[in-house]
């Protein structure tokens, strides 16, 4: 049974990757519904979820996965990523201090921290997030734009 979940996630990535999210989740409801408790499926299901713009909905599977793993560091960061779209900074910002808690070295929750410190205003604290993300992961894209962005407002200030 679990080389068929493993299956289903593989082909559930692969629709992802195709853009057939709505084939995807059918794979994601399979396992489901034979393995409420799958954590990767979840997970997955609700990144999916959240790239189709379904945010509410996608913020219940990251606490369900969350119930059973609260340590589950893809999905404390992608709710945060979440709340962040739907403007509940504050909240974003818990998920990536949880996520910190316990990876001291996810560039993502750094830069996603920045992310919304900077929509919150505090641009200067922001950039010390981006800087960070930087120190971790050289060559991430989000953390460098936003950098920079940052370091162009303080300049215009």
């Amino acid at each position: 049974m679990k080389k068929n979940f493993m299956k289903l996630l593989d082909s559930a990535y692969e629709h992802c990757e195709d853009g057939n999210y709505a084939q995807a989740l059918k794979c994601y409801d399979e396992i489901l519904q034979n393995d409420p408790n799958n954590i990767k499926a979840l997970v997955d299901k609700a990144t999916t979820l959240q790239n189709l713009g379904k945010l509410k909905t996608s913020i219940k599977f990251y606490e369900k996965a969350l119930k059973l793993d609260p340590k589950n560091i893809d999905a404390l960061t992608n709710k945060g990523s979440a709340l962040h779209t739907l403007e509940l900074y504050h909240d974003a910002i818990r998920c990536y201090d949880e996520a910190l808690k316990i990876d001291k070295k996810c560039a993502m929750a750094f830069a996603y921290k920045g992310l919304s410190l900077g929509e919150q205003g505090k641009v200067k604290e922001a950039l010390k997030f981006f800087k960070k993300a930087l120190s971790l992961e050289k060559d991430y894209d989000i953390a460098q734009i936003s950098k920079n962005i940052a370091k162009d407002l303080l300049k215009s200030i």
